[in-house]
């Protein structure tokens, strides 16, 4: 029976069996030794990197919609060293008032982006100024990948207004060459997402875009001192997506329309897979306030828009939602990947299990999620096992948008503690009381990275909030599991590997995992792929299929390391 043609009875009975078919399915769910692992231990140790980057958000009387939105965060390895740096993106002066096609400008130190080089101690050095990334206008998100395939990882940062790609020039400086490549863009722009989405073996470039929107704004709110109040999107245009094609020799295309990307949303986050394993990668949009986007790669240049038939565009009740942050990976280790969505409070975080049919289900209460999140607001999120059980498990830095929200809805807040959820293999469960001291703080958390910062195995996270400080939080939780990350190499796909697809076997069963930098929000993630083992020490299989369409086997790969494999382009074994 195709969907098209269910009644509603019929979708709702499909929609909970194919959820529950999908929990279960994956050969980990069925093995008595998966176990729910412990809660995690996270510490703030900001203060013992020598970080201290502050967020200017310049809030104003007026109340501009920019103000309120925050930007992310980058974990890369910048100069090849081995260790995770940290990439800030930072607001910019906003005047008050600020007449109509105003630009903020980063007047000063205390608005600049800054970059922070992490040492062989596990201190971080301010390299900004010398790096030349202190950036320009008021920075929203950051996007990190080798676009020219030479090593080094390259920067695009997003604004309002124009963005800026910066070229990583192998000896510790960047070079702006947004010009030359033709990425500006304009408007307001948000994550932004690296892939090569026809498989030609270079990194194109997604970029979302928030709404039309300019200074002034409306007055929105009481009409009273102190009432003011953040503007709802619903009263500005949608703008759409941004698809810039690498043309190679540095040089970008844009072909947005040509591919397809044509409606316009209210984007707010980004991320890529191949949600139905044809070989091509897939785009989603978090949209604020209306239906989420899900762009089909048909394999031939563009682009088709399938979230509404396809299950994932509104909730369970078929309502819209605030979309912000996103993650996109394969929670229940059925080898499909699924998709969570951070909401604004009473809404519920989105959750939705790949169906395997080219839809979803939306699973936010059959999991656990909708319970735990739904007086709360996610921004930055992402999936990863903390604790290697084998089990994603998930983070949600938190925080309302409106800072008067509390005067309007007593029962809500506008600084969050943030949400740790433990996969227990057949749903969550909020383990955030037990899992550090951090879970007690309430910040206005908007951008989250997520990634290995001193290399013992265990990911570790940065925050950022809104006009406040960032937050480094190393995972020390206590477990005797083993884990293995993978650092791929591309030759004849994109050098970094993005798009590649990873399968680790252990006698417990398998996990699944793309290569990708891209999810949470306005952020960056460490594009190496983690895999917790379990009490397994080896990995029986690790099997790569690369955006070039080799496919890579490698056998019995101990754990408890990082294993650099570059892509076999004449055949033969991966190092």
């Amino acid at each position: 029976m195709s969907r098209a043609r269910m009644t509603n009875k019929q979708r709702g009975i499909l929609l909970l069996t194919s959820a529950l078919a999908a929990v279960l399915a994956g050969k980990a769910a069925d093995d008595p030794k998966a176990q729910p692992g412990p809660a995690g231990k996270f510490v703030d140790i900001t203060a013992k990197t020598g970080i201290k980057f502050l967020h200017r958000a310049d809030p104003t009387p007026r109340k501009y919609l920019l103000e309120t939105m925050g930007s992310g965060v980058a974990l890369l390895d910048y100069d090849n060293d081995g260790l995770l740096d940290i990439y800030f993106v930072n607001g910019a002066r906003i005047n008050d008032p600020s007449p109509k096609g105003y630009m903020p400008k980063k007047d000063g130190p205390s608005y600049w982006n800054r970059l922070y080089h992490q040492k062989k101690d596990g201190t971080f050095e301010d390299v900004t100024e010398r790096a030349g990334l202190a950036g320009v206008g008021y920075g929203m998100g950051v996007a990190v990948g080798d676009f020219d395939n030479d090593g080094f990882e390259d920067l695009y940062v997003t604004a309002y207004g124009r963005n800026t790609l910066y070229h990583n020039n192998g000896n510790g400086t960047f070079t702006d060459v947004t010009d030359e490549a033709g990425v500006a863009g304009s408007g307001w722009s948000t994550s932004a997402a690296w892939v090569d989405y026809d498989n030609d073996g270079k990194l194109d470039l997604v970029v979302a875009r928030y709404m039309k929107w300019d200074f002034p704004e409306l007055w929105c709110g009481e009409r009273r001192e102190g009432q003011r109040a953040y503007c709802h999107p619903d009263l500005f245009q949608p703008e759409t997506v941004l698809l810039f094609h690498n043309e190679g020799g540095g040089h970008f295309k844009d072909v947005s329309r040509q591919a397809g990307l044509t409606m316009p949303g209210k984007g707010l986050g980004v991320a890529i897979t191949d949600y139905d394993r044809d070989g091509y990668m897939d785009i989603f949009i978090a949209n604020d306030a209306m239906q989420e986007f899900l762009f089909h790669n048909k394999g031939n240049g563009t682009f088709e828009e399938v979230a509404l038939e396809s299950e994932i565009a509104v909730d369970g009740d078929g309502g819209t939602y605030s979309g912000m942050g996103v993650d996109f990976s394969d929670f229940n280790n059925d080898g499909w990947p699924d998709a969570v969505i951070g909401t604004l409070a009473n809404q519920k975080y989105a959750l939705y299990v790949n169906s395997k049919d080219g839809a979803f289900s939306y699973a936010s209460y059959l999991m656990g999620i909708g319970a735990m999140s739904m007086f709360h607001s996610g921004w930055g999120l992402r999936f990863f096992d903390y604790d290697n059980d084998g089990w994603k498990d998930l983070f949600v830095a938190q925080g309302h948008v409106m800072d008067t929200i509390e005067a309007s809805s007593p029962g809500l807040k506008y600084k969050e503690a943030s949400l740790l959820a433990r996969n227990t293999g057949k749903g969550f469960v909020d383990v955030s009381s037990e899992s550090g001291a951090i879970f007690a703080e309430r910040w206005a958390a908007r951008g989250l990275a997520v990634g290995d910062i001193d290399n013992d195995g265990r990911l570790d996270l940065v925050v950022t909030t809104e006009g406040g400080p960032a937050y480094v939080i190393r995972n020390e939780t206590q477990t005797a599991n083993h884990w293995l990350m993978l650092k791929l190499v591309g030759h004849k796909s994109n050098r970094d590997g993005i798009g590649a697809v990873v399968r680790v076997e252990t006698p417990h069963g398998q996990q699944w995992q793309t290569v990708t930098t891209a999810s949470s929000y306005c952020s960056s993630s460490d594009r190496r792929v983690h895999f917790g083992l379990g009490a397994d020490a080896t990995a029986q299989t690790v099997e790569i299929r690369w955006p070039s369409g080799i496919v890579q086997k490698l056998s019995n790969v101990a754990g408890d390391r990082v294993v650099v494999v570059e892509e076999a382009v004449a055949g033969g074994v991966g190092k």
